[in-house]
């Protein structure tokens, strides 16, 4: 079965370079995003990787826990980080799963269930495990990407994603194409106007399904 928006995530117990847990555990109260790469030591991977060290600032300002999943070991996983480190700049400070029995992949759907790595693989073999997954403090799916091998992912757009949903859970309201934190935001359409007079004060009626507001601090 699929993954889907709103769908609990599989409490599943991982081991990784920072130890053994399970999901849910880990996740606690926190946003959590996990991102996954389909082999240690390939080059477009180990940049992802360093891109999301340096935003550890952001991940900790936004209440988020960052996790990695990776097809290899605890031990090529620690000696990547080396790399990843070398490459970003900044320390690796969160876990990576070591997903070489591809639970994870299988569990998140990345793989069909069938997958199996074979002796001597190469990242051809996992290449659909190239995804990302926001998830919520109540432990469900609430948004997810997959990229192909030869596209790095943009982490400033995980981090305006992850804005837009954190906006859209506190505050009742929709972000349109391109939201950026304070822009004008959507009042969603089930919300009368005088309620939404009441709620947001003023706003502007684009059209009559669509209204946009400012959020007040």
């Amino acid at each position: 079965m699929a993954l889907r928006i709103n769908d609990t995530i599989p409490d599943l117990e991982v081991t990784t370079d920072l130890g053994t847990f399970k999901l849910h555990d880990w996740i606690g109260d926190s946003w959590a995003i996990l991102f996954s790469h389909p082999k240690d030591f390939t080059p477009v991977c180990t940049t992802e990787f360093g891109a999301v060290a340096q935003l550890a600032d952001e991940w900790e300002k936004r209440g988020t826990k960052v996790i990695g999943v990776s097809v290899d070991g605890v031990e090529d996983h620690k000696r990547w980080k080396g790399d990843i480190e070398t490459v970003g700049g900044s320390a690796a400070g969160f876990p990576i799963i070591a997903d070489a029995g591809l639970e994870v992949s299988k569990a998140f759907d990345m793989l069909p269930a069938e997958a199996y790595l074979p002796d001597g693989r190469t990242p051809a073999d996992s290449a659909t495990v190239r995804s990302v997954f926001i998830i919520g403090p109540d432990k469900q799916l609430k948004l997810s990407m997959t990229y192909p091998m030869t596209v790095g992912r943009n982490f400033a757009e995980v981090l305006r994603a992850l804005d837009g949903l954190q906006t859209s859970a506190g505050r009742g309201v929709a972000t349109p194409a391109n939201w950026n934190v304070g822009d004008d935001v959507i009042i969603p359409a089930t919300v009368s106007d005088d309620d939404a007079t009441a709620k947001f004060g003023e706003f502007t009626k684009v059209l009559p399904y669509l209204r946009t507001t400012k959020l007040k601090d």
